[in-house]
């Protein structure tokens, strides 16, 4: 099972999801879409605070589909360490049967990723940047959910303003655009 969860925090949700999976006979498998992006010198081509390139090139989608989510009994773990702008030197690793594959990140619907479960982490221009998002990435967020709408597409929907009182709305899991 591939499951995406987009959205910042993600990764914490991927991290609480793990005991569950493990208690139920998943064995959970996390990967972090930052550790797919492009080397910096692709990422920062148009300066290191392109709004349109930070939404639509930063992350290496198509090495996320092809050495994660469509590998066949394998998978990459890792591919770049975006803070050395090197090559994370990881060795693919085997697929149990019956796995629970997690991949975290940001701005991940609507680029054709293949997944069975689509998580989305909704939160306001405020609570963006109570969690850190620097204020120039602001735009790309606006324009991600405008375009893509992801609080639309995605199966899970969870608001998380308040990160200890999440809303969490469950829609009926089926073929939705990814």
């Amino acid at each position: 099972m591939r499951v995406l969860l987009d959205g910042v925090g993600s990764r914490s949700l991927s991290d609480a999801l793990v005991p569950g999976l493990a208690a139920a006979g998943r064995a959970p498998l996390q990967v972090s879409a930052g550790d797919f992006l492009r080397p910096a010198g692709e990422r920062l081509e148009w300066g290191r605070e392109d709004v349109e390139a930070f939404r639509t090139t930063w992350l290496d989608a198509a090495a996320l589909d092809r050495e994660v989510l469509s590998a066949s009994g394998v998978y990459l773990p890792a591919l770049w360490d975006a803070e050395a702008d090197r090559s994370a030197r990881r060795p693919v690793e085997p697929v149990p049967a019956g796995a629970a594959l997690l991949v975290d990140g940001i701005l991940l619907l609507g680029r054709g990723l293949p997944a069975e479960l689509t998580v989305h982490v909704a939160l306001s221009p405020a609570a963006l940047l109570r969690r850190g998002v620097p204020e120039w990435q602001l735009p790309a967020f606006a324009d991600y959910d405008s375009s893509v709408r992801p609080a639309e597409v995605c199966d899970v929907l969870v608001r998380a303003e308040d990160p200890l009182r999440p809303a969490v709305l469950v829609r009926s899991c089926g073929s939705r655009p990814r």
